[in-house]
């Protein structure tokens, strides 16, 4: 069977987002054009750790271009997308490995996340051997994201993303551990818990 790969350039709209109230949110990112929508499922780290790269990279090519690329310092305000995720979310796949790269000629971002492959191996060397081989298949590898982005739709993306991960639950003002909406056993108090 060969790899379904899931391409959008550019999309209408690509966001992280999520289902569920905070503390048992479902995260995704959902890329869409036209009727055509992806959604794919990942952890809160993986969104924080995309749109942090994201961010670097494009500091990274502002810097290295001296300003003349057509990448914005901040993300632009008229192309700021606050909406919920398009309804319904079917995930396509969970998402395992994320790449994210700059095109000079094109002056594109290219993001890619590819679905979460469970090896079977019986030792390291198998294991090894394994994960190599999956990397080297590019037809008949598992199914795979990939939205091109222009320096500005990429900056939107990570400030969202950003966002998202920080409308969470609030920390503890004491140990910084997310207090949950039935109450925290806080670590620095002991357990303790004062009446209310």
């Amino acid at each position: 069977m060969s790899r379904q790969v899931f391409l959008y350039d550019p999309p209408e709209r690509f966001v992280a987002g999520t289902v569920g109230l905070p503390g048992r949110r479902t995260f995704f990112l959902q890329a869409s054009a036209g009727v055509r929508v992806t959604s794919v499922a990942l952890e809160k780290t993986q969104v924080a750790a995309l749109a942090e790269r994201m961010e670097e990279l494009l500091d990274e090519v502002v810097r290295r271009s001296g300003g003349s690329a057509a990448v914005p310092a901040v993300a632009p305000a008229e192309i700021t997308d606050s909406a919920p995720l398009d309804a319904p979310v079917e995930e396509e796949f969970r998402v395992g490995t994320m790449a994210v790269a700059w095109d000079g000629e094109e002056e594109r971002m290219i993001v890619e996340a590819q679905a979460l492959v469970e090896l079977d191996a019986d030792s390291e060397d198998d294991l090894a051997e394994a994960e190599e081989k999956l990397l080297q298949d590019d037809e008949n590898g598992p199914p795979m994201l990939r939205v091109r982005l222009t320096g500005a739709q990429a900056r939107a993306f990570a400030k969202r993303a950003l966002d998202v991960v920080n409308a969470g639950r609030p920390p503890c003002p004491l140990c910084s551990l997310p207090l949950d909406p039935e109450g925290h056993v806080c670590p620095r108090q002991n357990g303790y818990r004062r009446g209310v």
